[in-house]
C-alpha cells in the first residue's frame, strides 16, 4: 500500500475509532469522577455553584483521560491495520 492510499483507507477507521474513544473516554471519566468527587455530575465551566478549584480539576481529570484514551484507540488501530495489511498507517 503506498503512503496516500494507506493514509486514505486509514481516515475512515480513524474516525470511526475516534468516536468510540470519544464515548468511552466520557464513560470513563463520569466513573473516575463519582469516585474521586462522590457526586455524579462533573461541574461546568459556567456553573456558578462550584469553585474555581474543583471545575479547573474537572476539566484537567477529563482532558487526561481522553487523551490517554484517545492514544490507546488510535496505537491499537495502528497495530491492528499493521497486521492486516502489513504497513504501518501514516
Amino acid at each position: 500500500m503506498s503512503g496516500r492510499i494507506g493514509k486514505a483507507a486509514y481516515k475512515p477507521v480513524g474516525v470511526l475509532l475516534g468516536l468510540a474513544a470519544g464515548a468511552v473516554a466520557g464513560m470513563v471519566f463520569r466513573q473516575v469522577w463519582k469516585l474521586a468527587a462522590g457526586d455524579d455530575d462533573a461541574p461546568s465551566a459556567t456553573d456558578e455553584d462550584r469553585h474555581w478549584g474543583e471545575v479547573l480539576a474537572a476539566a484537567a481529570l477529563q482532558g487526561a483521560i481522553f487523551s490517554a484514551v484517545r492514544a490507546a484507540v488510535d496505537r491499537g488501530g495502528a497495530v491492528g491495520v499493521r497486521r492486516l495489511t502489513g504497513h504501518w498507517p501514516d
